[in-house]
């Protein structure tokens, strides 16, 4: 039986992976951010994950990396990831095992890895099926990856894996309200939540009954977007203007991500070097450094308006 659909609620960060400078994964910086995460107010952590950069981890890292957060945690909040990047299903299955086997609350199934870019939806039904079969203790979320492709869920798969008990999640990308909110109506009463990745359209999709957020931004400035999600109701005459900055901070979403995620944690404290598997380190230009210098400040001035 899965869990409640209020246990994969509110805010999670899609964590990245701090690597030293000799390319080893750096657990040591894990540990301090999973601690920063928590003190934010994250509900959960999604790890091992595209922020994480799975695709470019070892086997063996990807699980050391999620018993570490499930570790660091220690039951404090929830913890689901991912990892299952090879391409034979029955492949996947033993990843998605493996990983359920660290203990995290949650094993994560991507969208693009179910089915070729060329093949049809009845071949992605299929072997989600098969992964539904071989995973049947485990609780399942999804995730609209959108690499090495995006394949976005029709609502009529989202509306069965509701009302079959399926999954308990689903990381939303499809960055369109109209959607969103056909999405939310198809699980409404039941206990899969659905979280949206995208800022620009998170405030009206928690207003039809959204689940909360689950996205890059959320290794920033996570507690602004808790503030959101326990305010987006309310009069508060301030929601207006935290909607506007995270939508507008968000667009740094496309900057040199995840070195400019590093780059934040060092100007806050959470020492890392910068260096990633998937971009070089020189897409961190002085601009760039810039706005990210000027997002800390701004956060500092959102921060003292909602007193948090």
């Amino acid at each position: 039986m899965i869990s409640n659909n209020k246990n994969y609620s509110g805010v999670w960060p899609t964590m990245i992976t701090p690597f030293t400078s000799d390319n080893k994964v750096d657990y040591a910086a894990i540990k301090n951010m999973v601690e920063w995460y928590i003190q934010k107010g994250c509900d959960g952590i999604f790890a091992v994950c595209q922020s994480s950069e799975m695709f470019y981890l070892s086997e063996d890292e990807k699980i050391k990396i999620a018993k570490t957060v499930v570790e660091t945690v220690n039951h404090r909040i929830k913890v689901v990831a991912s990892g299952h990047t090879a391409d034979d299903i029955n492949e996947q299955i033993k990843q998605l095992q493996c990983m359920a086997d660290t203990n995290v609350d949650a094993v994560v199934l991507v969208s693009n890895r179910l089915a070729k870019e060329n093949e049809s939806k009845d071949v992605f039904i299929e072997n989600s099926k098969k992964i539904f079969d071989a995973l049947k203790n485990i609780d399942i979320g999804m995730y609209e990856c959108p690499y090495p492709y995006k394949r976005l869920l029709t609502t009529d798969f989202i509306k069965y894996c509701a009302e079959e008990d399926k999954m308990v999640f689903l990381k939303d990308t499809c960055c369109d309200i109209d959607i969103l909110k056909e999405r939310i109506d198809a699980v409404k009463g039941h206990n899969l939540a659905l979280l949206n990745a995208n800022t620009a359209t998170l405030l009206k999709s928690l207003q039809y009954g959204g689940d909360g957020y689950n996205g890059i931004m959320g290794n920033f400035h996570p507690d602004i977007y808790k503030w959101l999600y326990h305010n987006y109701n309310s009069n508060n005459k301030n929601v207006e203007i935290v909607n506007a900055f995270l939508t507008v901070s968000g667009v740094l979403e496309l900057r040199a991500y995840p070195i400019i995620a590093k780059y934040f944690m060092n100007k806050i404290g959470l020492k890392m070097d910068i260096c990633t598997r998937t971009i070089d380190p020189n897409n961190l230009t002085l601009n760039a450094k810039n706005e990210i210098n000027a997002l800390v400040d701004l956060e500092k001035h959102i921060r003292g308006l909602i007193c948090i």
